[in-house]
């Protein structure tokens, strides 16, 4: 990635700024800053119609290749989408795990018939995915996925199991599911990686209530629920590198855009401060200095980890997650000691809530995608190449 601007590079930020203000407006102006994470039950119906309102404008996809329909950026030019889109307030994207996972998942594995079947409604923000990882079981040990797939005499397969904290999966169309189809196969063998329509016989979606009052994920029981043959993608025995390879696609671009809706956040909390005298406290005052340091130190490793000529994430890659939810959920405790008994009470005041739902929201950031210790086994074993941990052995 380079890292000096170009004008060309200011031209296009322009560009995207331009069409921003122009078309986050009228209607869509209720979602300004909506729809982030602890918020993405914020008027799904609307903010689905910002996705088609963004695919007409060509603002979905920018990274895909223009064979599949996407702008084809380059990283410098997607870094500067995704800042520009979070910092014109820009709401949550109900498309992200179409776009950002299975979208690329499938044009790296997919057959021409998946392609030409799935990519075109992900680009016009007309479907929308959920991700079937994650069972009671099988959390940061996704390996031990129970969920079975059992193959029919027509090639279809029959899949029956549970899996947990599926997001959106009551606003979605369709799921990816990760299951066992070789029986009496362990651990990542025998996986197969299927795609099946929601909407169907054999599947039921039970909301999860969370801390902060809302149920944007789910469980999903599947009681043989039915992946057509032609839905199955790679070969029996591909679920996990398909998997695998999909949790890679993202290639970090959107995370300097996840920064700029951090420094929203962080400029809400200096808003509390000030407007409870908190700003007059040498600790708050010190507290505030750091969150913006570490918001600096954020986008700086993140252009380190973008820059240079490989074409896969560097190692710096691996502190990211640890970094930015530790930062995170700092930031939602200086929100909660700023707001004092204001923040005690369930509050619809705009100045309030949202650093409620920070709160809240930050608990878990530290747990879902990986937990802290798990990030911190990735940095020693795959970024410092120290010895593995001691693993139970599979038989």
């Amino acid at each position: 990635m380079n890292l000096q601007s170009t004008a060309a590079d200011e031209a296009f930020r322009n560009d995207i700024a331009a069409w921003m203000r122009a078309h986050l407006v009228g209607e869509y102006a209720a979602i300004r800053h909506r729809g982030g994470p602890g918020d993405e039950e914020a008027d799904p119906a609307l903010r689905k119609a910002w996705e088609r309102e963004l695919a007409k404008g060509g603002w979905t996809c920018v990274g895909w290749p223009r064979e599949f329909g996407g702008r084809g950026l380059s990283i410098e030019q997607q870094v500067i989408f995704h800042e520009e889109y979070a910092r014109a307030g820009g709401p949550g994207r109900m498309g992200h795990i179409g776009e950002g996972l299975i979208g690329p998942a499938l044009i790296q594995y997919g057959s021409a018939a998946q392609k030409q079947e799935f990519l075109p409604g992900i680009v016009a923000g007309t479907t929308f995915w959920a991700q079937g990882y994650s069972e009671p079981g099988a959390g940061s040990d996704l390996a031990n996925v129970q969920t079975r797939a059992e193959r029919q005499a027509d090639g279809s397969w029959k899949v029956t199991g549970q899996k947990i904290w599926t997001s959106l999966a009551h606003e979605s169309e369709w799921i990816f599911v990760l299951a066992r189809g070789e029986a009496g196969t362990k651990g990542n063998k025998g996986l197969v990686f299927l795609l099946l329509p929601l909407a169907q016989p054999g599947i039921e979606i039970r909301p999860i209530r969370q801390l902060g009052g809302g149920s944007e994920f789910n469980e999903v029981f599947f009681d043989g629920a039915v992946a057509r043959a032609e839905h199955l993608v790679g070969a029996v025995g591909d679920g996990w590198k398909v998997a695998m390879g999909l949790l890679e696609a993202e290639r970090g671009t959107s995370t300097l855009g996840q920064q700029m809706h951090f420094l929203h956040e962080l400029e809400l909390v200096i808003a509390a401060a000030r407007a409870t005298g908190q700003d007059r406290n040498p600790g708050i005052r010190q507290r505030i200095a750091q969150a913006w340091m570490g918001l600096r130190v954020q986008r700086y490793n993140a252009l380190r980890m973008l820059s240079g000529e490989s074409t896969t994430l560097r190692r710096e890659a691996l502190i990211g997650k640890y970094y930015w939810s530790n930062w995170h959920r700092d930031l939602g405790k200086l929100a909660m000691d700023i707001l004092g008994p204001l923040g005690d009470v369930p509050s619809d005041d705009p100045a309030i809530r949202p650093l409620q739902q920070l709160f809240f929201f930050s608990r878990a950031d530290t747990i879902y995608a990986g937990t802290n210790e798990i990030q911190l086994n990735l940095i020693a074993e795959r970024g410092l190449g120290m010895p593995r941990e001691a693993r139970p052995a599979v038989g």
